[in-house]
């Protein structure tokens, strides 16, 4: 059975929208990886675990650098709670209490 690869609503599908195309194609070929695969099938470059059920996908362009925190729900689901450019080395700690905030609506 394939995984599917959701967005928890309407303001995280915009803020995908508003990254540049090469990020959004990025994550398309993300999205084919994991629905094949799984989440556990991505290379370990590619997502890292942030705190609890959180974790991030990586992507980067030649625009910039952007992330989207994720949690997995049953049925094989993996659902995107938070995407943003990135603009420091360290992932600001506002951007990941805000997906453990919209984590919180659907665990």
């Amino acid at each position: 059975m394939a995984w599917t690869v959701v967005f928890l609503d309407e303001r995280v599908e915009l803020e995908m929208e508003e990254q540049p195309v090469d990020i959004r194609a990025r994550f398309d070929r993300l999205r084919d990886l994991i629905a094949e695969h799984g989440p556990t099938g991505l290379p370990p470059k590619l997502a890292k675990h942030i705190d609890g059920k959180l974790w991030e996908l990586r992507m980067k362009g030649r625009d910039g650098v952007a992330r989207a925190f994720y949690v997995t729900a049953e049925p094989r689901r993996l659902l995107i709670l938070r995407v943003f450019t990135k603009k420091t080395q360290k992932t600001p700690k506002r951007e990941i209490e805000l997906a453990q905030a919209r984590a919180k609506e659907v665990i």
